[in-house]
Parts: structure tokens; C-alpha cells; sequence
């Protein structure tokens, strides 16, 4: 049905009355009755009309649920596409872009970080141990970070953290403050040994390669691991 007759009696009714009105003989009760046939068809559009809004706004209202679900469920997609899922920390490739977007504006220091001797923890105690040690230790750094860094898990047992316009002397106190945190109190998940971690720091210059201070803040913790862990080294260390 095209859209012309849906309002075929309508138009009809219209169009009588306006014919009773064209003709100067038609008595009252021709103009009562015609009269009486536009009511009647007016009082149909009303009810129409208001189902027809209702429809709408039904209608509006389920599209707008629809698209608050569907933006919901593209933020929790876009969530887990950059986020670790056992700790909620950037993974290695969001804190890698996120480390090339803060290198475009700003110097920053980098912190490198993993769980010493963590295969023994998993061969003593289980995965699930091993998966509740690393939970503890990421909340262990955001408190002591408190906001002002970005933290990545990049491995296993290996964390990144970024320091935006943070120099490295200050980054080296930083992850001696870290170091402490981990090592001073035992893991309330793992309270039968203590949980040590290993530190590596670089700094890396605005517009320099991320990647090239990766490996030096790699290559220092390598030497703290070398050196006896639970410790910090920085690129300094290894060079100087």
C-alpha cells in the first residue's frame, strides 16, 4: 500500500465536505452530516497519530538501548584488545605504542622489570599461585606509582613502566621505591617465601627510538639479575 492511501477515506470525507460547502442549496442537515463524517475521521488521525508517536518513541528509545549496548560492547573489545587480562595492565603492544606517542611530545624514563626466580614459584606452587603473585605485584606498583606512570605487562613475568618527562636519576628512585614495596612485605597471596623482582632504567630523549631504550633498560636489568637480583640497575651502570 503506497503512502497516498492511507488517507483514501480521509481525503474522500474532505472532499465531500468541501463539495456540501461549494453548494449554496444544501440544507443544515447536509452540513450536520458532513460535519459530523469529518469528526469522525478526525478523531481516527488523532488516534493514529498517537500510535504512531508512541510507535516512534518506542521505537527511539529501543534504538538508543541498542546503540549505548553496541558503543559498550565496542569499549570493552577495544579494552581487551590493548589490556592484559590477568591484571589489567596495558599489554606489550599498547604500553609499545603508548611509549611512541609520549616519545613524539616528551623525554621520559623507562622501567623494566620482572619476577625473580618466578618458574620456581609456579614449579612449587602452582600457575594459580604464579598468576596471583603477578595480580599482587601490579597492584603493589600502582600504589606506589599512584598514578604517575604507565604500567605494561610485556612477558610472563616482565613489566614495563613508562615515565613521561621523568629523569633518570629520579626513575632510578623511583623503582628503588618499587623494589622496596615488592621485597619489604610479603605477598599476602604467597606468604610462604618472599617475592623479589629484578630493576632495569633507561631514559630515552624526545623524537629518539623507543625501542633502542628498550634494549638498554633490558640489558641493565640483565645485569641486575647478573649482579645477585633484587636489586636496580640503569643504563648507567652498564655503560659507566
Amino acid at each position: 500500500m503506497d503512502g497516498g492511501d492511507l488517507f483514501a477515506a480521509e481525503a474522500e470525507a474532505l472532499h465531500r465536505a468541501n463539495a456540501v460547502l461549494a453548494d449554496p442549496a444544501s440544507d443544515p442537515a447536509s452540513h450536520r452530516a458532513a460535519l459530523e463524517e469529518l469528526v469522525q475521521h478526525y478523531g481516527q488521525l488523532m488516534r493514529q497519530s498517537r500510535r504512531l508517536i508512541s510507535r516512534s518513541d518506542r521505537t527511539e528509545r529501543e534504538l538508543n538501548l541498542l546503540n549505548a549496548r553496541l558503543q559498550q560492547l565496542s569499549d570493552e573489545l577495544d579494552y581487551k584488545a590493548r589490556h592484559d587480562n590477568l591484571t589489567g595492565a596495558l599489554n606489550r603492544g599498547a604500553v609499545f605504542e603508548q611509549a611512541h606517542q609520549i616519545l613524539q611530545q616528551s623525554p621520559m624514563s623507562l622501567v623494566v622489570l620482572d619476577i625473580d626466580f618466578f618458574k620456581r614459584i609456579n614449579d612449587e606452587f602452582g600457575h594459580p599461585a604464579g598468576d596471583a603473585v603477578i595480580r599482587e605485584l601490579v597492584a603493589r606498583l600502582r600504589t606506589t606509582l599512584a598514578g604517575n606512570g604507565v604500567i605494561g605487562r610485556v612477558g610472563g613475568e616482565e613489566f614495563t613502566i613508562l615515565l613521561s618527562g621523568v629523569a633518570l636519576e629520579q626513575a632510578v628512585i623511583l623503582a628503588g621505591r618499587i623494589r622496596q614495596a615488592i621485597a619489604g612485605d610479603r605477598f599476602q597471596c604467597l606468604p610462604a617465601r618472599p617475592v623479589t623482582s629484578s630493576f632495569g632504567v633507561a631514559w630515552a630523549a624526545a623524537g629518539s627510538d623507543f625501542e633502542e631504550a628498550y634494549a638498554r633498560a633490558d640489558q641493565a636489568l640483565y645485569q641486575a639479575k647478573r649482579g645477585g637480583r633484587n636489586r636496580v640497575e640503569s643504563e648507567e651502570s652498564v655503560t659507566g
